[in-house]
């Protein structure tokens, strides 16, 4: 029976609730086999020391099986430049979690706004560098003459492991990719991009490759999105186009996902991409689904296939029982009680 020592950071706003309600879940599918440490790093605790997380934070986490985000941010103590550039980004990156995993698929009983059910889409969002580098800089700041520059930063090592990755994905589903671009207004970085892909696609002959602009693929994703699977894109694009399949799923209360060290030579990073939702956190009624979700993708990474399983089931009976469906109608420990109930 292998243990798994898992860190938590719940965060900020909702991810203290929604931790809680997914590592008891984790806990009634393998009772005794997780240890878990938790860090109180986020806005308060930037409030409280001047850091988002001690200078020996990574080298602290980086003995961990795996890490458990619950959100981070609360741009009214915390400007989010500094609380996401303090915590959550230098875990990706000094983990080298290039692989950002979102699933979206709507679960039993949950109408999405869509009306339709028969959609299973993957997106494989590039995690570490492209226009998410924080590459640049601002002069004269502050007079008419200011300038800022952001420079994306896409790499051969970096565009060809995500693009192998996704097609790895596609390889285990249904052998069709989608690959995401803009070539025909970024002469650069993308026209880029468009000529690694092709690359690679030769050493995936079982895979069929389509390239989309990133316009036309948002669009594909709600007019046709049954006629999707695996979707592979740069940081922006993936971020851009997960929060819209987060929508077509239900909601953000449903949006999990897997920060992924394919390499295995440092902990991944699961989280649920909510947000903290400074709004509605001190009503305890966010929706722990996403976070019990991003678990099961946690246990799934660690080997625990059947418990990963398990989990999702779960999830399945309860939301087809009413609980979760609907945003704020039932209490957070109500819906992780279902989930809990389903699995006994």
């Amino acid at each position: 029976m292998s243990k798994y020592r898992i860190a938590l950071i719940p965060g900020d706003g909702i991810g203290i609730p929604v931790t809680d309600a997914a590592m008891a879940v984790v806990e009634k599918v393998l009772p005794g086999q997780v240890e878990t440490e938790t860090f109180p790093w986020s806005c308060d605790y930037y409030l409280e020391t001047g850091k988002m997380m001690p200078e020996d934070g990574i080298e602290t986490l980086r003995s961990f099986d795996a890490v458990f985000l619950g959100a981070v941010g609360w741009p009214e103590k915390v400007p989010d430049s500094i609380s996401l550039h303090g915590l959550l980004l230098p875990i990706r990156k000094s983990f080298v979690q290039f692989a950002n995993i979102r699933p979206h698929r709507l679960l039993d009983g949950v109408e999405g706004p869509l009306r339709k059910t028969d959609f299973d889409i993957l997106c494989i969002r590039e995690n570490t560098e492209g226009e998410y580098s924080g590459a640049g800089g601002r002069v004269h700041q502050r007079t008419s003459d200011e300038v800022a520059v952001e420079t994306s930063i896409f790499t051969r090592t970096g565009v060809e492991r995500i693009l192998r990755f996704g097609f790895e994905q596609a390889r285990q589903r249904s052998g069709c990719l989608a690959s995401v671009t803009k070539s025909n207004a970024q002469k650069y970085s993308m026209v880029f991009w468009d000529e690694v892909t092709q690359e690679i696609s030769a050493e995936y002959p079982d895979v069929e490759v389509s390239q989309y602009h990133i316009d036309a693929l948002a669009a594909r994703m709600v007019m046709a999105p049954e006629s999707l699977d695996v979707i592979v894109a740069s940081n922006l694009f993936g971020d851009i186009l997960t929060d819209l399949g987060a929508a077509i799923q239900g909601g953000l209360g449903f949006a999990a996902s897997a920060n992924i060290n394919p390499e295995r030579n440092a902990p991944s990073m699961f989280e649920p991409v909510h947000g903290s939702a400074p709004d509605i956190a001190h009503l305890g009624i966010a929706n722990p689904l996403a976070a019990i979700w991003s678990a099961a993708m946690m246990l799934e990474h660690l080997g625990e296939a059947e418990a990963a399983g398990r989990i999702r089931t779960a999830m399945n009976k309860t939301t087809a029982q009413g609980f979760g469906t609907v945003a704020g109608k039932h209490k957070t420990d109500v819906i992780g009680n279902a989930v809990l109930a389903a699995l006994a």
